[in-house]
């Protein structure tokens, strides 16, 4: 997949960089991904990752991802979960039905739930006005929930004929702190014009990322591998989100920007592999090892991110692993239908998967993100 790049870098010209908590380069990067063992880049991630963690330590949290509809005009062919409008299969779920999976999650100790679904043209901006102030209002403080997806965000603004600025505000109102980064998959150009080109622009993109911190929301990073993408656009993903990271903290000033936010920009960054089965695209999956590596890089080369996170629901025991190789955190997934239908296999038994972190020597301590537990568990510590 990868074409060989030769750079005049060492291992031990990189190690010292990162050592001496020095930013490495892109072609260091390229370096350390054709040449470094899997050992040498888990020795570097955990350098990085020991600058914000306990090296002995990793947070979770038991969390479902609500597919509120699965009707999408977005057509992006690595998909298995959407449906077209007019389609037999397609739903809108009802607000008795989300309400019942919110419950079912806080009664099993959980408190975060993300939604995602696409991009339905028969729902404008009310109805999610309706639902997250619904939400709001039955549960209060007690639970937390990312409210959609950026690329969502920019449709539901578009199809309601309102700026950004004018639809986060509204979504503010409702009672939404979080979106999140999800859609992003490969953040290059060339990726998205192969295979989602309804899906927005890299700048698009990143200009709503842009919009939601101004509007005082919480937001998130995130990335997908395993499709065709090259090492090259791989790394355009990585480049572009830290040079944001690094234009926002400039922008606002680190010290206020620590008073601010649990940490400045992009609050975390989770990378998953892309599942083949029963979509237009189809292919292979990565193999673990590529799986653990790519975090390991992603860790040594996104130095501006304090969480890196793991992906239990696309790599099952095999992403507590990745605790070793940079990552910090991890969910504990109960439900996600476009992942499912795409082949991933959700484990429910929760103290197993917390087996697997103990079993590579961390000790896993719950990540608390409803505001009542915030006085206690601040979700950056």
């Amino acid at each position: 997949m990868f074409m060989t790049v030769a750079t005049n870098s060492s291992f031990a010209d990189v190690e010292a960089r990162v050592e001496s908590q020095q930013r490495i380069s892109r072609e260091q990067a390229i370096w350390l991904w054709h040449n470094a063992t899997d050992d040498e880049l888990m020795r570097l991630a955990s350098l990085t990752r020991a600058r914000y963690h306990k090296p002995d330590e990793a947070t979770y949290l038991l969390m479902r991802i609500i597919n509120y509809t699965n009707i999408c005009v977005a057509k992006c062919d690595y998909c298995s979960f959407y449906r077209l409008p007019m389609d037999k299969d397609g739903y809108v779920r009802s607000k008795d039905w989300i309400f019942a999976k919110i419950d079912e999650l806080v009664a099993m100790g959980g408190e975060l739930f993300a939604f995602n679904g696409g991009f339905n043209p028969q729902l404008k901006i009310d109805f999610y006005l309706d639902l997250f102030s619904s939400i709001r209002k039955k549960y209060g403080d007690a639970i937390e929930f990312y409210a959609m997806t950026v690329v969502e965000l920019i449709y539901i603004a578009r199809l309601s004929k309102l700026s950004l600025s004018q639809a986060l505000s509204l979504f503010k109102e409702a009672g939404v702190r979080w979106i999140t980064g999800g859609g992003a998959e490969i953040l290059a150009d060339s990726f998205r014009l192969r295979h989602s080109p309804l899906k927005y622009t890299v700048s698009e993109y990143m200009d709503a990322q842009r919009e939601i911190l101004a509007a005082g929301l919480n937001t998130t990073a995130t990335m997908v591998i395993g499709f065709d993408e090259t090492l090259d656009e791989r790394l355009d993903h990585l480049e572009t989100i830290r040079q944001f990271q690094d234009e926002y903290i400039d922008s606002v000033g680190a010290a206020l920007a620590a008073r601010t936010r649990p940490q400045p920009g992009l609050f975390s960054f989770l990378a998953w592999t892309y599942k083949p089965y029963n979509n237009e695209l189809g292919g292979k999956e990565v193999s673990a090892n590529e799986y653990l590596r790519h975090l390991a890089l992603c860790r040594i080369y996104l130095d501006n991110f304090r969480h890196i996170r793991a992906s239990v629901l696309t790599q099952n025991a095999n992403a507590l692993r990745g605790l070793k190789f940079g990552a910090n955190d991890f969910d504990i997934p109960w439900e996600d239908e476009v992942t499912e239908m795409a082949g991933a296999v959700i484990e429910h038994d929760i103290e197993r998967v917390l087996g697997y972190a103990h079993a590579e020597g961390f000790n896993p301590i719950p990540r608390h993100v409803a505001q009542k537990f915030q006085g206690a568990v601040h979700p950056s510590k």
